[in-house]
């Protein structure tokens, strides 16, 4: 008997791997002000990338102390990203522009923020994205202890950029205890920073112990993958459920203020990729 459209089973589509609606939390957006874009022009030209690529929110973190040391304070942060929103709604692009900082790491940092002198993410004050040195490892732990009696949770930036880290990466799941985050970069996550350091990213994300992915971009060039490209490798290494809680949940949580978590561990944790 022939088969009709009605008896045969429905079929299963495919996951899908592109995900709108993200948050950036990471991104070197604002004009003339670090190493990022160098005109307004340029800055709207990086944020039309970003909203093409699905995201609806970033958080302007351009560089606070080590080698900026005073240059960028507070209250030039929250200028320089009222600017650019104004730039964006004049020029039709759909992207929200939140004030936030990476913040070199350094032992003034909780008198530096009680005085108004850094930016918490999206300004909210509940969690501060913290780099560190590429070439050599500062912990963490004693400055995310203070800051935490203040009610500020620490999310160190990139740390697949930190030679020490690369070697051993076991050495940051020790901070998860101490309610360190851990932001991965985009580019990482597709190669682009070499399969050492995407190895190390995924491993990371399977482990539960990365928290949110950001772009961490400084220009508008376009073809360079964003986070859409990095959400669909890491649903198809990981899994949706641990793909969405790092680019989607955890980044909304932090654009709110609110307590994030580290992803759930993957079926197959404990391999690297």
């Amino acid at each position: 008997m022939e088969e009709t459209r009605s008896s045969r089973p429905p079929r299963r589509r495919p996951p899908r791997t592109r995900a709108r609606g993200h948050v950036d939390i990471h991104c070197h957006c604002l004009p003339a002000i670090d190493d990022g874009p160098t005109t307004m022009g340029e800055a709207i030209v990086l944020c039309r990338h970003l909203a093409a690529d699905g995201i609806t929110a970033v958080i302007a973190t351009p560089h606070q102390l080590g080698r900026y040391g005073d240059r960028n304070s507070a209250a030039k942060v929250r200028a320089a990203a009222g600017d650019l929103n104004d730039a964006l709604v004049a020029a039709g692009v759909p992207l929200r522009v939140l004030p936030g900082g990476e913040v070199r790491i350094d032992e003034r940092i909780p008198e530096l923020l009680a005085a108004d002198e850094v930016v918490t993410l999206a300004d909210r004050g509940r969690h501060l994205l913290l780099e560190l040195p590429n070439e050599a490892l500062i912990n963490p732990v004693g400055l995310a202890r203070r800051l935490a009696l203040m009610g500020t949770a620490v999310i160190v930036a990139h740390p697949e950029r930190c030679a020490p880290l690369r070697a051993d990466p076991d050495r940051a799941l020790a901070w998860l205890d101490e309610g360190i985050g851990l932001q991965l970069s985009a580019a990482s996550l597709v190669g682009d920073a070499g399969s050492s350091a995407r190895e190390i990213c995924l491993y990371w994300l399977g482990e539960g112990a990365a928290s949110v992915v950001a772009t961490d971009a400084h220009g508008g060039l376009p073809g360079r993958p964003g986070l859409s490209a990095a959400f669909s490798a890491v649903s198809r290494h990981l899994g949706l459920t641990v793909a969405r809680q790092a680019f989607l949940e955890n980044p909304q949580r932090v654009l709110r203020g609110e307590e994030i978590a580290p992803p759930p561990m993957a079926a197959h944790a404990g391999i690297r990729a």
